[in-house]
Formats: structure tokens, sequence, C-alpha cells
């Protein structure tokens, strides 16, 4: 069941989606060759619960982190470790907030130090893709219209749109209906409607769609070993369009 966000619920998600924006913005001066990514974590985590909430992802469903942080062929849920960055890694950062009861969840693919010229074009298409998902989402719209934008996007230029993980409804529960997939056709699906709250986080890799999961039971990586990129804002379908409520005047998606 979908539920429709309330006026007051929708100012309490405005304010859990700031702080999640709040942190990517935080640790991006730290994002450099060298760095852990246990490191990240801790500098996230210390942000979080200083700003009076909770990272979402820890202990959720056993994960141990308060961040997921996954680098290069690394799809998604990467767990932080003593693993440094190196020169021409780029890593996504995923962060959830737990303000008030409700959840806030953004991320975003960085580079470390100088970007090489593959992992620039898979970026800059990430964000693309996120873009022209987001610019779907109006009352009336249907779900199928976002994955359609995205698949249309980035297949044509050689890359590829992971299955398995989709973007998802979230408030009061860290994963809520409906399911937005980042494929799809335009016309199909649920429609949107005003007081829907959902990610869009599309995972776009630049090789094939395959992917498998490390025995560590969380991190997914392309079955190629090709670089994956993610990018992810959580969206409120509003009167005549949409709210990008982890979207910062600071930042440049």
């Amino acid at each position: 069941m979908i539920h429709i966000k309330t006026e007051e619920e929708i100012q309490l998600m405005r304010k859990t989606c700031r702080l999640a924006a709040e942190t990517l913005l935080t640790i991006e001066p730290y994002i450099k060759p060298g760095v852990t990514t246990n490191r990240l974590n801790e500098i996230c985590h210390e942000f979080i619960v200083t700003n009076n909430a909770y990272p979402s992802p820890l202990n959720y469903r056993g994960f141990p982190k308060s961040i997921c942080s996954s680098v290069n062929e690394e799809i998604c849920h990467g767990i932080p470790s003593d693993r440094k960055l190196r020169n021409g890694d780029i890593v996504n950062l995923d962060i959830t907030t737990l303000l008030d009861g409700y959840h806030g969840d953004t991320n975003r693919t960085f580079f470390v130090g100088a970007p090489r010229a593959q992992a620039k074009r898979l970026v800059e298409a990430t964000m693309e893709a996120l873009r022209r998902g987001i610019e779907r989402v109006r009352p009336g719209a249907r779900l199928g219209d976002i994955g359609a934008a995205i698949q249309g996007y980035v297949e044509p230029r050689g890359f590829s749109v992971v299955r398995e993980f989709c973007g998802h409804g979230i408030g009061r529960n860290f994963h809520e209906e409906p399911q937005v997939l980042h494929f799809g056709k335009y016309g199909d699906g649920i429609e949107l409607k005003k007081g829907m709250i959902f990610t869009i986080e599309p995972m776009i890799n630049a090789g094939g769609a395959e992917l498998r999961i490390l025995p560590d039971k969380w991190t997914a990586v392309t079955a190629d070993r090709s670089l994956s990129a993610q990018f992810e804002h959580t969206i409120l379908v509003s009167e005549n369009g949409c709210e990008v409520l982890t979207r910062l005047e600071a930042t440049p998606f």
C-alpha cells in the first residue's frame, strides 16, 4: 500500500532530507586519494548524530556501518573498510538519515582525484539520467515514465541499467511502496499522485547489467568488473510537478 503523506509529514520529510543532503555536502572535501572509506563513514556518522539524527543504514537488517560506500565496480551496498581510495577511483556514498521519525535518502558518485575519461562519461550520464527521470514526475504521470526516460538516455550511449535494485517509497519506513524501476515503458505502472514520496536512484554500468553479490552478502558488483555509478534523490510529487527534497542550492545535481 502506498502512503500519501500529510502536510505535517511532508514538513518532517523536508527536514530529514535536508540533513541527508547536508551530510553529502559535508563529506565532499574529505574524498581524496589515501582516505579510507571507514574514515568517510566516521565523519558522516559524527555529523548525523551531532544533528540529533540517526544513520538509517546502521544495523538495518544487519548492515554494520552508517553509510554505504561503493567504489569503482561496486554497484551499491558497499561496506566501509580500511580500503584506501586511489587517484582515478570513483566512489558512491549513500546517505540516509532518520530524524524525528522520518528517513531522508540521497547518494552521489564522486571522483577521487583526477577522473579518467570513461569514468567521467559514465558519471555525467548517470547524473543526467537521474535528472531526466525526475523531469517525468508529476501528478497523473506513470511510474514507467521515469524508468523509460532513464533507460532511453543511457542505453544509446553504450551503458546499461541495473535491474535488480530500484528506487522506493520512503517516510516513516526506510523502504516503502512503491518500487521505482529505472527501466520500463512510457505509460506503464501506477499513476503518480500528489503527496507521494519516493527515491529515484539509477545504477548505471559502463559494461553489462549483470551483477553478483560478494561473500559479505551486501556488496553488489558488476559481473564483468566494469565501472558502475549511481545518483539518488528523494522526490515529493507536488501539485503541478515535483519537489526534490534532497537537493541543496550548493550542490550540482
